[in-house]
């Protein structure tokens, strides 16, 4: 059992994650993250949970390019071949589960 206080998570580095759980090769983990990622596409799905802060979400689909503003709360799945990359706005939190080694 364990408690985690999801606002009080700080990295050292953008992106920096703190791993909750491994539940048969499905991840939780906690990111803490000031700057963009990168754009990819996950070799499965992926669910990302903003848990404090907001994210600007920007993502491929058929052959356009949009984005969404993510508030504490919201939920962006990534169904697979999905190519998308998450740009916070000031520093963010959030909870991403996926499978293991996902990109």
């Amino acid at each position: 059992m364990k408690v985690i206080r999801g606002r009080e998570f700080r990295a050292d580095h953008a992106w920096g994650a703190r791993e909750i759980a491994n539940m048969d090769g499905i991840t939780t983990r906690l990111h803490w993250t000031d700057k963009p990622y990168k754009w990819h596409i996950n070799d499965g799905e992926e669910v990302f949970v903003v848990l404090d802060g907001q994210v600007e979400m920007h993502y491929r689909a058929d052959g356009e390019q949009s984005s969404v503003l993510l508030d504490e709360g919201d939920i962006f799945f990534a169904s697979v071949g999905t190519e998308h990359v998450a740009h916070p706005v000031g520093e963010a939190r959030v909870l991403v589960v996926e499978r293991e080694g996902s990109a």
